[in-house]
């Protein structure tokens, strides 16, 4: 495979998969095999905005070894795995998909698909939690992928979608989506009118107070606002950039108060609130909240409240806090 192309193909990539909000910020990640030996893969902690054909890092698919200007993605293991089983496999996704993620973390037993979509996707199978680039979730993924599944979806994580093109790898992951969000649970009538910003004197009195910040609703945020619990971290993701839980709150003043300690929170009868230090950060924050109160709506429709150990919370928090965000402001 040609690796100039190959480079381009990944950024290309980064980007299509940023545009459908597949994934945000720096999570997720992309590689492409150059040969029996070696792939290209995506850096650790940088923007897929950002990202340029430079940046791609070149990784023993054996060894780990790797080389260029910056580290690889701390997802490599899984990627390794992936290539190691399959040879004819040229591409190697990690998203952080919305509906993808919820069905992942109840299994397969809603998953409403038939046998065409199932061919398509060359089998979909389900990896227990290990931490973000652990060789437990390594391990885990492995052991799907060993059952001849190109399709995993991670629990507490996201997906992992194989490809023998750039266009198969891209075409699996929108029809993952596709499946999962017509399986979800709870959001049935609830409408699809995406992520809408709030805008009135309501919505400027809570700004005010924070140099970055947006006020929005979505389906599974109204939900979950009417219900009045608080959502608790069931992803990774969730854990890393806002914490152990997005209280719910009763009116404007209790909101502004719980968000000097968390980065966001939901009001009954109103919507969410994010609060950070960017515009990007902000953006991402839109798309965690929602894909939250996806998670949740889905799962207590399922009956299956689950969340992560509060263990992993600090865990996953600490490692964002240490690595991700201490790069973001490096750049």
């Amino acid at each position: 495979m040609d690796e100039r192309k190959m480079r381009k193909d990944i950024v290309e990539l980064g980007k299509q998969l940023l545009e459908r909000e597949l994934v945000a910020r720096t999570w997720g990640n992309i590689s492409g095999r150059l040969d029996r030996s070696e792939c290209l893969i995506t850096p650790s902690g940088l923007d897929y905005k950002r990202m340029e054909e430079a940046d791609i890092v070149r990784l023993d698919i054996s060894t780990g070894q790797w080389e260029g200007n910056r580290e690889p993605s701390s997802e490599k293991l899984i990627h390794m795995a992936a290539y190691s089983r399959f040879e004819d496999v040229r591409f190697v996704v990690h998203t952080h998909q919305k509906y993808a993620t919820a069905l992942g973390m109840t299994g397969l037993k809603s998953v409403d698909i038939n046998e065409r979509e199932w061919e398509r996707l060359a089998g979909v199978g389900i990896a227990a939690y290990g931490p973000s680039g652990s060789e437990e979730l390594r391990d885990a993924v492995d052991d799907v992928l060993r059952s001849g599944m190109e399709t995993v979806l991670m629990i507490h994580h996201g997906a992992l979608v194989c490809g023998r093109t750039r266009e198969q790898a891209m075409e699996r992951v929108l029809l993952l989506e596709q499946v999962c969000g017509r399986s979800v649970k709870g959001m049935e009538g609830a409408g699809d009118y995406g992520i809408v910003s709030i805008s009135g004197e309501l919505a400027d009195e809570l700004r005010a107070g924070f140099s970055k910040a947006d006020v929005f609703r979505t389906p599974a945020v109204d939900i979950c606002a009417a219900k009045g619990d608080d959502i608790y971290a069931q992803v990774d993701d969730m854990a890393q950039m806002i914490g152990e839980r997005i209280p719910v709150v009763g009116n404007t003043n209790e909101a502004v108060s719980s968000l000097k300690r968390w980065p966001a929170v939901l009001i009954k009868d109103v919507g969410a609130v994010v609060r950070a230090k960017t515009e990007d950060d902000v953006e991402a924050l839109r798309l965690l909240v929602d894909k939250a109160c996806i998670c949740c709506v889905h799962t207590r429709t399922m009956d299956m409240e689950l969340k992560l150990a509060e263990s992993d919370v600090i865990r996953m928090r600490h490692k964002y806090e240490d690595d991700y965000a201490r790069k973001k402001d490096e750049m």
